[in-house]
């Protein structure tokens, strides 16, 4: 009897682990399918960030006179490609201006450079969708942000040795000069070989629209991007990028016929073919939809994730990712990793898409920051030579300019890996990054100030003061340089020479604490939020809000400290959990009563 029920066990075992690898088995389909959602998603959100913004995109670019002045350049280029959250857009209409004579060469750098900074928007709002869980968010945020840290860290050192000297623009013009260019086919696109026909059933955009609007079309002002049904004389019905029949886009070679509307090319249906909804109208159905999609997607690929990711399994991932070759190679780790971001980037034709995939890994600990960068970096090679090819598609008479274009966003990316990676104390993205993971994580409502600040609110305030003149950019910008320059050092000494300050400034407690603490911020954030939520609570006379002392605590280990990028199925560090607030009945603080 007791051989029947160890049998009996044995077998019960052996279906449990049959029926967990099965289980298993089924997690990667259900991954990938995750992943499709959330690229297409992605594409979608794009299309509605373009039907939204894209014409006063294409209105930003039409005052050329603007645009020569290198600051605002550079602010046009942030706030073109956060609103139509797409870098070859933004780059696809550069490159009509500066072939149509209206722009040069030199005048486009700093725009690329703003390009590339908008474009890093995307996995930060990615990082957000984490937000649930404070360590995740904590380790997401950081690995969002080493991207816009790089990009402006570069933006600060190049912008300037590019208006003094046209290094960059420079390059790029003998790098062309030097080759005899013929124009070819277009590289093949893998990502959107597998998204479009799912994509281009939802909607479907006309982005000569935009382009046609920057170079001062003013007929492209009644036209639509949303691409409409036209019929045609075989009875067979088209999309044209009018917003009726009499518009037809003159690429299709539209007709009228009595009733009849002709064409040369059919094109397939999407959903807002005869929607008859504006732009605007559109755009908010589309941005609304895709976040609906995009949140449940990458929140289940990183429950997904979590459950495949564990054990052994963690373990073999963490090894061949984050471990270092042996000494005396271990430098090369982080150029193989670029090598592999590039490749990826190369294969997928969207460095969006890369660093928003690698968020919710960085973030679960599967890829710590420090590998991450450079994957990052390495994303942004590769998604420069993926234009340079597109740019030698271009037809002849857009040729040189699309390649001087494409040249600049190459070189500019080579000089800011040279900047901050290859000496380990110069990477100061990662710090920086950390910083605002740390941040981030103390106070969540940070991350929504953050994006606001960095791709909207800083962009249209510098570009605000460009307009009024270098004279007004020195008046304000020469004294917020050196007061930022004065912090700086200030901290830099009160961390590692305090004695060489003066007592007064050793500390910033002399200053009111909402000048060097977020904590009031926070209170007042909190308050409100209270209110809003149960403001009755608030008003009870009888009701102390008592904050946790958090005072006592002792710091944890440097081991534990090193571990703050790793899997929690790795390791399991003493984290001190946030006590939730305590309720005590007024007047009997001082007995030794129990917390409500």
């Amino acid at each position: 009897v007791a051989e029947n029920v160890l049998d009996c066990i044995k077998n019960f075992d052996r279906r449990g682990e049959m029926s967990s690898l099965f289980i298993s088995l089924l997690r990667i389909p259900l991954l990938l399918l995750l992943l499709y959602g959330f690229v297409c998603s992605l594409d979608i959100l794009s299309s509605a960030f373009q039907l939204a913004g894209g014409k006063v995109a294409g209105d930003i670019f039409q005052d050329n006179a603007i645009l020569s002045n290198p600051v605002a350049g550079l602010m046009v280029g942030i706030l073109v490609t956060v609103l139509v959250q797409s870098s070859s857009t933004s780059t696809s209409i550069i490159v009509s201006l500066v072939s149509s004579g209206l722009l040069e060469v030199k005048s486009a750098v700093p725009i690329i450079m703003g390009s590339n900074i908008g474009t890093s928007v995307t996995n930060t709002i990615v990082a957000l969708m984490q937000a649930g869980e404070r360590n995740e968010f904590k380790r997401a945020f950081a690995g969002a942000t080493v991207h816009d840290c790089f990009n402006w860290l570069s933006v600060l050192v190049l912008l300037p040795v590019e208006v003094a000297s046209g290094l960059v623009s420079y390059l790029a013009r003998v790098t062309v000069s030097s080759f005899q260019l013929h124009s070819g086919q277009e590289a093949p696109e893998l990502l959107k070989t597998l998204t479009e026909p799912f994509t281009k059933l939802i909607i479907q955009l006309d982005k000569s629209v935009i382009t046609g609007i920057a170079l001062g079309d003013e007929s492209m002002r009644n036209h639509s991007l949303v691409k409409v049904w036209c019929k045609s004389s075989s009875f067979s019905s088209v999309n044209v990028t009018a917003a009726a029949a009499q518009n037809c886009s003159t690429e299709l070679h539209c007709g009228k016929d009595s009733d009849l509307t002709w064409i040369t090319q059919n094109i397939s249906r999407h959903l807002f073919v005869d929607s008859g909804l504006s732009d605007l109208a559109v755009g908010l159905i589309l941005l609304a939809s895709s976040l609906m999609v995009l949140c449940p997607c990458l929140l289940l690929i990183v429950k997904v994730l979590n459950s495949l990711l564990k054990g052994q399994v963690a373990k073999v991932i963490e090894g061949v990712i984050n471990t270092d070759f042996p000494y005396p190679l271990g430098w090369l780790s982080g150029y193989l990793a670029m090598l592999i971001g590039a490749g990826m980037t190369f294969i997928i034709q969207s460095s969006s898409v890369f660093t928003s995939a690698l968020t919710p890994l960085i973030g679960i600990g599967v890829i710590s920051l420090n590998r991450a960068y450079p994957l990052t970096l390495g994303s942004n090679i590769g998604t420069t030579t993926t234009a340079i090819l597109a740019a030698l598609a271009s037809p002849r008479e857009k040729l040189p300019a699309a390649c001087q274009i494409a040249l600049c966003h190459f070189y500019f990316n080579i000089f800011g890996i040279l900047l901050w990676y290859p000496v380990p104390l110069t990477r100061l993205p990662i710090r920086m990054a950390s910083a605002l993971g740390e941040c981030t994580a103390k106070y969540r409502w940070f991350a929504v100030l953050y994006l606001l600040v960095c791709f909207l609110l800083l962009p249209c305030l510098v570009f605000g003061i460009s307009l009024a003149g270098w004279q007004a950019m020195v008046g304000v910008g020469a004294p917020f340089a050196a007061l930022t320059i004065f912090i700086l050092l200030v901290n830099l000494m009160q961390s590692h020479s305090p004695t060489h300050l003066p007592k007064t400034l050793r500390s910033w407690d002399f200053l009111p604490q909402w000048m060097h603490s977020l904590k009031p911020l926070d209170k007042l954030i909190t308050k409100t939020t209270v209110l809003c939520c149960s403001p009755a609570r608030l008003n009870d006379p009888d009701v102390v809000v008592v904050t946790p002392d958090t005072t006592n605590i002792k710091p944890e280990s440097k081991k534990q400290t090193e571990q703050w990028y790793d899997n929690p199925a790795l390791s399991l560090p003493e984290e001190i959990s946030s006590e939730p607030r305590v309720f005590r009945l007024r007047g009997l603080e001082r007995c030794n009563s129990t917390p409500l």
